[in-house]
């Protein structure tokens, strides 16, 4: 019999924690543990060992953000900053590989076009979820990052990008080397940082789906990444594609079907269970 999913809820405000208890707990997802600050939720991982984390940003003592490259570092108990922690530290984050057991982690905004949610993905936040989504969405969500899948569209994550990256000569010390990526790699990054999918990079590109697959699972292996979503992220921080330069570049939607649709693809890999429906983004955003 499988396991049931466990999962930590870290937000300082009561009524958020109790209604998501609920409705994971009517959807058979136990809640182990609930936390009212980062530090609780940093504690709290370390003593329970959830599978995902439903993670509040702005929090008293000590952020989201903060607590979030804690628990994915695996360094819970090292010094670093507390609440005042803001996003511009994010880029050297994701250089830490995150620990073998860590939970998969999900950033809780109240908006979706947030500095403080750009750098948690760029910490190694697997996604993030608009505060009032709703009982199935939510469900889907933590059941799509427990497979290993992430959670956000590259094109959504794109907007973020768009919006908040910054290239100078002191934060790009901080970015990965890509220098272990092949030159095929580097032009299957790039692609896959313009948001296209599997099946499109197979016909641009003139390979198998399957050969396509392979070069994206070695660029997360060698880049250590976690999924596309921070493939996306580094490759407009290390300059590989700028932003703003591919804002003409998104590739058409598939013939009869429309963008939203065609975004719904990359909700992880395999895509959210049947029947859930994708968090629904405002269509002027990032355009």
């Amino acid at each position: 019999m499988t396991e049931p999913l466990r999962v930590l809820l870290a937000d300082d405000q009561t009524l958020v924690r109790t209604g998501f208890r609920l409705i994971l707990g009517a959807d058979g997802i136990d809640v182990v543990a609930e936390a009212t600050n980062g530090a609780e939720a940093v504690e709290a991982v370390r003593r329970t060992r959830p599978d995902v984390v439903l993670m509040d940003v702005r929090m008293p003592e000590m952020d989201g953000l903060e607590a979030t490259r804690r628990i994915l570092a695996g360094a819970s108990g090292a010094s670093g900053a507390s609440g005042a922690s803001g996003a511009s530290g994010a880029s050297g984050a994701a250089d830490t590989p995150n620990a073998p057991d860590a939970p998969r982690v999900i950033i809780l905004t109240t908006f979706d076009l947030d500095q403080y949610v750009y750098a948690a993905l760029s910490a190694g936040a697997s996604g993030f979820l608009l505060k009032d989504v709703t009982p199935e969405q939510l469900t889907a969500a933590i059941r799509t990052v427990r497979t290993g899948d992430a959670l956000l569209a590259p094109a959504i994550t794109r907007r973020l990008v768009r919006r908040f990256t910054r290239r100078d000569s002191d934060t790009a010390a901080l970015h990965r080397d890509l220098a272990p990526l092949t030159p095929r790699e580097l032009e299957v990054l790039g692609l896959l940082a313009q948001g296209l999918s599997n099946a499109e990079l197979a016909a641009r590109l003139h390979l198998a789906e399957t050969t396509v697959k392979t070069h994206v699972a070695r660029i997360l292996a060698k880049l250590r990444l976690r999924d596309r979503v921070q493939a996306v992220i580094v490759a407009y921080e290390t300059g590989l594609v700028s932003a703003g330069v591919h804002e003409s570049a998104d590739p058409a939607p598939a013939a009869g079907r429309p963008e939203r649709e065609r975004e719904g693809e990359w909700e992880g890999e395999r895509g959210l269970p049947p029947g859930a429906q994708p968090v629904a983004f405002p269509n002027h955003l990032g355009r």
